[in-house]
């Protein structure tokens, strides 16, 4: 199942690149100008992390960042104000990754209205299984908001009946284990995303464990886009507050790399 919003915003010029960021680390004034800078350098689709206290997809850089991000008081309320202020300056396409205690504690009905409001088209929950996404999905659905599949090297059987009831687009993941810096990606990617394709006319981006130009490049031929993370906290955890100028040139280098 095909969803023109991604297919019209996000996927319709080149390979994407989707660049995550942790909202609230080192601020959730940082926050909002690294996606502006983000989006200038090219950023096709920005996937904005709620933090939570169990983050259990994160490896430990992202961990500690959405640790730090709670310390200092950041809200899910308080997120969205900032998307509030950003959709001031800017239409560029949001995600919300989150885990799924944060949406049911805050209302599912007020959380996707609240996403409505504020065009953000998905959310992506890597705590909710396939087999038990009916309920967020139900509810997301109401507001036109698609619940994002993942497919993992382990998923094998169910990547056929994963893919053909997928929304918005698929999220393949490229390793086994949690999200962080991977030297090496050997998996299979091709054989994963061949099946997709067979499958349905979602679009597919792969994403866990990719952090330099030249992975990005030989992951993006066998997807529609590239996800990266760990490598953007990272130079946060470097630069702090002052670390726009080098997210600008490294999403830039991304964004070149998979569509040169």
């Amino acid at each position: 199942m095909s969803n023109s919003y991604f297919d019209k915003n996000v996927f319709n010029k080149g390979k994407a690149f989707i660049p995550f960021i942790t909202a609230g680390y080192p601020s959730l004034d940082a926050t909002k100008r690294f996606i502006l800078k983000m989006e200038a350098a090219g950023a096709d689709l920005i996937e904005i992390g709620i933090p939570f206290s169990d983050p259990i997809a994160e490896g430990p850089v992202i961990q500690h960042s959405s640790m730090e991000a709670l310390k200092i008081g950041t809200t899910t309320d308080s997120i969205f104000q900032m998307v509030e202020d950003i959709r001031k300056e800017s239409n560029i396409p949001l995600v919300f990754m989150t885990y799924i205690n944060v949406i049911f504690k805050y209302g599912f009905d007020n959380f996707y209205k609240k996403c409505d409001e504020l065009n953000i088209r998905g959310v992506i929950l890597p705590d909710v299984p396939y087999e038990e996404k009916a309920e967020a999905q139900e509810a997301a659905k109401k507001y036109d908001i698609d619940i994002i599949s993942f497919i993992a090297p382990t998923s094998n059987e169910r990547i056929q009946k994963i893919a053909r009831d997928s929304r918005g687009f698929i999220y393949v993941i490229s390793s086994l284990g949690v999200t962080g810096v991977r030297d090496e990606i050997t998996t299979d990617l091709g054989k994963i995303t061949d099946v997709i394709r067979q499958t349905t006319i979602t679009k597919c981006a792969i994403g866990f464990g990719i952090n330099n130009p030249l992975q990005a490049k030989e992951i993006s031929k066998h997807s529609d886009g590239v996800i990266v993370g760990s490598a953007i906290i990272k130079i946060i955890d470097k630069y702090g507050e002052n670390a726009d100028n080098y997210i600008y040139d490294y999403v830039k280098e991304m964004k070149e790399a998979i569509n040169s």
